[in-house]
């Protein structure tokens, strides 16, 4: 995400990613979409399907971006609160030949503090709902 840019990641959009795979040209080489940081991106249509044509697309994070959003790494949401399309990414994924996990990656110290039971009870529910919308 370009808010890391400063002190995080030199890597901040899937075509830099897409290059990087390009250029060491390795099986193994690949990309994680995670939606928190590539959501913003006016091209991520058009990279998820050429990271899935070119067997690139490796993993998939699930989360949302709050808004506002009171900490850059620790407040992400679960799916549903906040901004982030993720009926249509996740069907880009699913479009561009991705067959792996679905992965919900939660860093937010608000939910830290809660019963993980609990959590992770509302975390299967929100998850059901996005694929039941994605699979209308």
């Amino acid at each position: 995400h370009p808010m890391y840019a400063a002190d995080r990641s030199c890597v901040n959009r899937l075509t830099e990613a897409r290059e990087i795979c390009s250029q060491l040209g390795h099986p193994i080489v690949g990309v994680a979409v995670d939606v928190y940081h590539v959501w913003w991106d006016p091209q991520l249509r058009q990279e998820i399907e050429w990271l899935g044509t070119g067997g690139r697309l490796f993993a998939y994070h699930l989360c949302d971006w709050r808004v506002p959003t009171r900490d850059l790494l620790n407040d992400r949401g679960l799916m549903g609160d906040g901004c982030i399309d993720l009926n249509s990414i996740t069907r880009w994924v699913r479009e561009a030949g991705f067959v792996g996990w679905d992965e919900v990656e939660i860093f937010s110290e608000e939910h830290w503090r809660e019963d993980q039971s609990e959590f992770l009870g509302r975390i299967v529910d929100r998850y059901g709902q996005l694929v039941a919308a994605v699979d209308a």
